[in-house]
């Protein structure tokens, strides 16, 4: 089944088990605090069903997580092949390692954080960057799972100093997610001069079986390397950027004065 073919089932599914139940799109509109047009939209295809929409019909509808685990496999299908493994390396490792010199690492961005990211690209129709919102959400998930993986994160400053609204919500986000016992964030000062990560993105997972797979972004296509040669340049990379960032006390302790000094515009 093709992803479109799959997005088309789960309108379907939800047209079929609104009408088993005897519910209106008008009536199911309010108890899901929707309009009946956006009911509509959803249900012919001219709207994406998101995550949350796919939570309420579970919860209206009393299908059991129904929706929202067929729309996470429809997201998944969609995904391009390349990203796919990245995928499924990030949701096996029992550790991860993000760097990015200049935003939030996607495992750490709040979703008013992702959206402005995401909207960056002035390609992006308003419906994909949805999209793409809430599958990075979506991966967010391993952060809360049983047994989640060990997640060292390297920001720079830089990215902390970002004159926005939305940094205030993405400030108080990270120091939460600092306090999780298998979160480990360091800051890169912005006295530390050049370093080895200001050469681009890097993100490193490592699985049960000590297997390491990298990914890496630039501005035209993202990558993936599995290939020892390529794992011993992305190793000695991030020891590069790990090398510079101060140790996670003095890190939160950073945290803590940017978000102090946070003016938004």
């Amino acid at each position: 089944m093709g992803h479109e073919d799959a997005f088309a089932f789960i309108r379907d599914q939800l047209r079929r088990q609104r009408a088993l139940r005897g519910v209106s799109q008008d009536e199911f509109g309010k108890r899901a605090n929707y309009s009946a047009s956006t009911v509509s939209a959803v249900e012919t295809g001219t709207r994406q069903i998101d995550m949350p929409y796919a939570k309420r019909a579970d919860e209206i509808l009393e299908t059991g997580g129904l929706f929202m685990s067929l729309l996470k496999a429809a997201q998944r299908d969609s995904e391009p092949t390349w990203f796919k493994r990245w995928l499924d390396a990030e949701r096996a490792a029992t550790q991860l390692r993000n760097y990015h010199p200049t935003l939030i690492p996607g495992l750490l961005q709040t979703e008013n954080y992702a959206r402005a990211v995401l909207r960056l690209e002035p390609t992006r129709s308003e419906a994909e960057v949805e999209k793409l919102v809430a599958s990075r959400l979506e991966r967010q998930e391993i952060l809360t799972r049983d047994q989640p993986p060990l997640v060292i994160a390297v920001i720079d400053e830089s990215a902390l100093r970002v004159r926005e609204a939305i940094m205030a919500e993405q400030f108080r986000h990270l120091l939460r997610m600092a306090e999780l016992p298998h979160v480990q964030l360091h800051l890169i000062p912005a006295d530390a001069g050049l370093h080895v990560g200001l050469n681009g993105q890097l993100s490193l997972a490592r699985s049960a079986d000590g297997n390491w797979v990298g990914n890496i972004e630039n501005q035209i296509t993202d990558f993936v390397v599995g290939d020892e040669e390529g794992i011993a340049t992305f190793l000695r990379r991030w020891e590069g950027v790990r090398g510079v960032a101060l140790p996670e006390s003095l890190s939160l302790a950073l945290l803590k004065e940017v978000e102090s000094q946070h003016a938004p515009q």
